[in-house]
């Protein structure tokens, strides 16, 4: 790999880690706050900072692929391995301070996705996918904030399923077995199934 590449995936990677810590935040917020509509609102200072401050975020990437080039897999790639770090160390750290209590429901969250089966995973990541593409673009587009929130709190009141952000929780829950990773990887298939379909059907129709 040329010297000019290795630094693109490094502050590629360094800006998907801090991706995956904003995302991290979020979590926190939204574990922290007793009613969950205010909690699914201010999760999304975590999607509203990577967007504001260009932060590489998978949920927020993997929706262009459709219009990217095939070495765009390796970009994904790299995000994906950079925001599984960035939700470790949020993760690692509250786990260090007075508001490690948390962990609980954290763990109690991720139970409840380690035990559905992989059909369900899936479609509701493409649930989130789908609403993640259209927050996303929508706020390139627009530049308006709202739609981050609003669709932020609907994957989150809806119980759809975000891959980053479940990196997070079963962190902060301990709860990483094979079956979790599993869950992950089904989960992120299913978030970019649904993050692509847009850009797909607009490119066919071109």
């Amino acid at each position: 790999m040329r010297e000019k590449e290795m630094r693109k995936y490094i502050h590629m990677f360094g800006l998907a880690v801090l991706a995956g810590i904003a995302i991290g935040i979020g979590g926190i917020v939204y574990l922290s706050l007793e009613n969950k509509i205010a909690g699914a609102l201010m999760f999304t200072i975590g999607l509203y900072t990577i967007c504001v401050h260009g932060l590489n975020l998978y949920t927020g990437k993997a929706g262009y692929l459709v219009c990217q080039p095939f070495s765009y897999l390796a970009d994904l790639a790299v995000i994906w391995l950079g925001n599984l770090a960035g939700t470790g160390l949020a993760a690692a750290a509250v786990l260090h301070t007075r508001t490690d209590g948390i962990a609980q429901l954290a763990g109690q969250m991720s139970q409840t996705k380690i035990d559905d089966h992989p059909l369900s995973l899936f479609l509701l990541g493409v649930f989130c996918g789908f609403l993640m593409y259209v927050a996303v673009d929508g706020y390139k587009t627009s530049k308006h904030p709202a739609i981050l929130f609003l669709g932020v709190a609907a994957f989150i009141l809806c119980g759809f399923e975000h891959c980053i952000a479940d990196m997070f929780y079963f962190s902060l829950a301990g709860a990483w077995s094979g079956r979790a990773a599993l869950c992950i990887l089904v989960i992120t298939l299913g978030n970019t199934a649904g993050a692509i379909l847009i850009p797909l059907f607009k490119k066919r129709n071109r």
